[in-house]
C-alpha cells in the first residue's frame, strides 16, 4: 500500500486546484509510532503532508457528520461503507463528496506489534510484506500478516464500496473465511459460560467512552449516556451501568456496523467490544441477508417496514 500515496497526493492536489472540493480529509504522520492522525488539507501546496500506510486505521467517515463543505475523502473499504451509511441516514449528501477509494490490504494492530517488541518502539516502516520496527537496540522485521487487526483478518470488503477516483487497482477479496468463528464459539456456550465470558470481557472498562467517540455511527446530538430525562444509565463504575452502556451502544449499531474496528482500536484497555456488534451483524445477515454500507439504494432492515414481511411478530 506504500505505493498508493503518490496517486493520493496527485488526486488530492488536482481536486483542490480545480476547486472541486474545499478540503481533503486524509492522514498525516502522527507524533507517536503506528499512530497516523487525521488531517484536513485545504491548500494544494499542503498535500505533501499526506501519508498512507498500514497505520491509517482510524475511520475517516467519523469526520463527515453534518458538514456543509464540498469534501474529498480518502476511503478504504470499511470507511466507504460507513460513508454509504452516512448518506443513507442524511448526515451528508452524496454530491458533497469526492471519494478517493483506496483498496486495502489490512491495518496493523499496534498492540500486537508492541507485544512482540520488548524495547520502546521509536519508529516503524514497511517493506513488502514486513513491518520494520526500530528501537534503541536496533531493527526487528515482523511479518505483517501476524500483526494485522483482527477485523482485517476476516474482512471480505477490502475494496471501497463506492468511489469517484481510485488510488490503485482493486485488490482480490479474501475468500473462504469464517467471519463469525468467534461468534459461533460464544453462541455454543451455556448461559453460565456466556455470563462469565462477558463479565471477564467488560471487567477492565473504565467508562472513558473512547469506543463511542471513535465510532463513525455514534453521532446522536445527545448520547443516551448523557440523557437525564429519563436517565438510561448511571455514571458510576457499577457493573450494571457498564454492561448497559456496551449493550445499548451495540444495539444502536445493529444493521449499521461495518466492523471497521475503530472501537477496539481506540480502547485504552484493549476490550474487544466487537463481539457485540459482530453478533448483531451476523443476525442481520442471517435473518435479512443484509450487510451494511454496500448500496445507496437499499434501506437497512431495521428502518424498513413491508406489509408482506413474513415475520408475524411485527404485525
Amino acid at each position: 500500500m506504500l505505493g498508493y500515496i503518490d496517486k493520493i497526493k496527485k488526486i488530492s492536489k488536482r481536486l483542490l486546484q480545480e476547486s472541486r472540493v474545499d478540503m481533503v480529509i486524509g492522514f498525516r504522520k502522527g507524533t507517536m509510532p503506528m499512530m497516523n492522525e487525521p488531517c484536513f488539507i485545504k491548500n494544494p501546496d499542503d498535500v505533501d503532508t499526506l501519508v498512507w500506510d498500514s497505520h491509517c486505521g482510524i475511520n475517516l467517515a467519523n469526520y463527515l457528520t453534518n458538514r456543509k463543505e464540498k469534501i474529498g475523502i480518502i476511503a478504504k473499504g470499511c470507511d466507504s461503507r460507513n460513508i454509504v451509511t452516512h448518506i443513507i441516514e442524511n448526515k451528508i449528501s452524496r454530491d458533497q463528496l469526492v471519494i478517493i477509494g483506496v483498496p486495502c490490504k489490512g491495518m496493523v494492530d499496534k498492540r500486537k506489534v508492541s507485544s512482540k517488541i520488548e524495547e520502546e518502539i521509536q519508529d516503524t516502516s514497511e517493506k513488502d510484506s514486513q513491518i520494520i520496527v526500530k528501537t534503541r537496540a536496533g531493527e526487528t522485521a515482523l511479518d505483517k500478516a501476524e500483526v494485522l487487526q483482527d477485523n482485517c483478518l476476516t474482512c471480505i470488503h477490502r475494496n471501497p464500496a463506492i468511489y469517484d477516483e481510485l488510488a490503485a487497482d482493486l485488490v482480490e477479496e479474501q475468500k473462504d473465511i469464517d467471519r463469525y468463528e468467534d461468534t459461533h464459539t460464544i453462541e455454543a456456550m451455556s448461559s453460565e459460560e456466556k455470563w462469565k465470558y462477558f463479565e471477564d470481557l467488560l471487567a477492565p472498562c473504565i467508562r472513558c467512552y473512547a469506543c463511542k467517540n471513535a465510532c463513525p455511527l455514534c453521532y446522536c446530538p445527545t448520547c443516551f449516556v448523557d440523557e437525564s430525562k429519563p436517565q438510561w444509565v448511571g455514571k458510576s463504575q457499577d457493573t450494571t451501568d457498564i454492561r448497559t452502556f456496551h449493550f445499548l451502544r451495540a444495539f444502536h449499531c445493529a444493521g449499521r456496523c461495518t466492523d471497521c474496528g475503530a472501537c477496539e482500536r481506540a480502547c485504552p484497555v484493549g476490550i474487544n467490544m466487537r463481539v457485540f456488534t459482530k453478533k448483531l451483524e451476523k443476525d442481520c445477515l442471517d435473518q435479512f441477508g443484509w450487510e451494511a454500507g454496500l448500496s445507496l439504494d437499499d434501506r437497512p432492515p431495521l428502518d424498513t417496514y413491508r406489509p408482506d414481511d413474513p415475520e408475524n411478530f411485527i404485525k
